[in-house]
């Protein structure tokens, strides 16, 4: 009898996997305008999105809608279909991970959930961070949290393996939040320009986070927060451990060393989807997440640095011109190639990486 109720837990949990991926799709027909591109069409930096890791998103995949909206922002996007190392890292600016899974998770969404990344890609991604790169890491509800756990550790992140819930919550409704629920004010909220200001943004669960030290919330857990530690999903079996997440967060930016990392605990929040068999808006164009595509950008363009400046590609140059570009007066992010050769051709007290 144990091994019969063993077996049909494990189709339950597999079929839920499956038929999950089944009911989302990307909605490619979501094209909100970028009215003031950071970058004119493909020749800002070099972003890769991650689908070596049995990603539920990619670039080609669920994640389209976003690979698009960069690419309208002057982006240069692309998938990574393979390893990660060093010689992969120095072609890329700014890489981006969204719900990365272990082999062993790929249609099996139980515990246990082993690391995505070995250990020697962790490291090379954590030792290009500190060198200068730019990281944005995404893991939703359980199981990807678990998956993403060890990179996320490399840099001083906490998930919890489960499905986040904030106190705010209204039942049936998608969680959003406001200055007043945990949506702080900062950089990434701010933008470049008072049209980019975000007020109000919408999530779809997800997951909760504990951030090093000196980090800057983006989205927090207020009062009554709860992640449900479920041992399968999709869904919260009644043996779940309930954690309280006041004072995580679901979303947060900090520097590592000479690099940058953004981290989110919920991954359809920044695409567009449709869900289910009614095929239900799911992210960036579900009513009330207008403003989510104009977060996502200031997410990039914080990563690479064009809010340092406060006016992106068109920022003060040096005399000297390098491929059609030029050397920052402050700290303005250039693509990859660039920056090399701005390290030769200019003052290096115009240039601070």
């Amino acid at each position: 009898m144990r091994i019969r109720s063993l077996a049909i837990l494990l189709l339950v949990s597999v079929a839920g996997a499956v038929d999950v991926a089944a009911q989302q799709l990307p909605n490619v027909e979501y094209r909100p305008a970028v009215k003031r591109p950071a970058f004119t069409v493909d020749t800002g930096p070099r972003v890769v999105i991650d689908d070596m890791h049995h990603n539920f998103h990619t670039a080609n995949g669920r994640y389209r809608p976003f690979a698009d909206l960069l690419r309208r922002d002057g982006y240069r996007v692309d998938g990574l279909g393979k390893k990660i190392d060093n010689d992969v890292l120095q072609t890329i600016d700014t890489l981006v991970i969204v719900n990365a899974l272990n082999q062993r998770n790929k249609t099996d969404w139980s515990l246990p959930t082993p690391s995505a990344f070995s250990s020697d890609e962790v490291d090379a991604v954590r030792r290009w961070v500190e060198a200068g790169g730019s990281l944005l890491l995404i893991a939703d509800h359980m199981p990807f949290p678990g998956a993403a756990s060890e990179l996320a550790g490399a840099f001083g992140v906490t998930f919890s393996n489960g499905y986040a819930r904030p106190g705010h919550r209204k039942r049936g409704r998608v969680d959003t939040f406001e200055s007043q629920t945990g949506l702080m004010p900062s950089v990434i909220t701010n933008g470049r320009y008072s049209d980019e200001r975000v007020t109000k943004i919408a999530t779809f669960g997800g997951s909760a986070f504990v951030p090093p030290m000196g980090a800057t919330p983006v989205i927090l857990f207020g009062k009554n927060s709860w992640s449900h530690e479920t041992t399968r999903a999709p869904g919260i079996t009644p043996d779940a451990k309930k954690v309280s997440i006041e004072g995580w967060c679901q979303g947060a930016v900090f520097s590592y060393g000479q690099g940058r990392v953004a981290v989110f605990g919920e991954a359809a929040m920044f695409t567009a989807q449709w869900a289910g068999r009614n095929r239900r808006p799911m992210g960036m164009n579900a009513p009330g997440a207008e403003q989510n595509y104009q977060l996502a950008l200031n997410v990039m363009h914080w990563l690479t640095r064009v809010t340092d400046s406060g006016s992106g590609a068109s920022s003060s140059c040096c005399s000297t011109v390098i491929q059609g570009s030029c050397c920052p007066r402050r700290v303005v992010y250039r693509p990859l190639q660039i920056r090399r050769s701005c390290r030769r051709s200019c003052s290096p007290m115009l240039f601070r990486r």
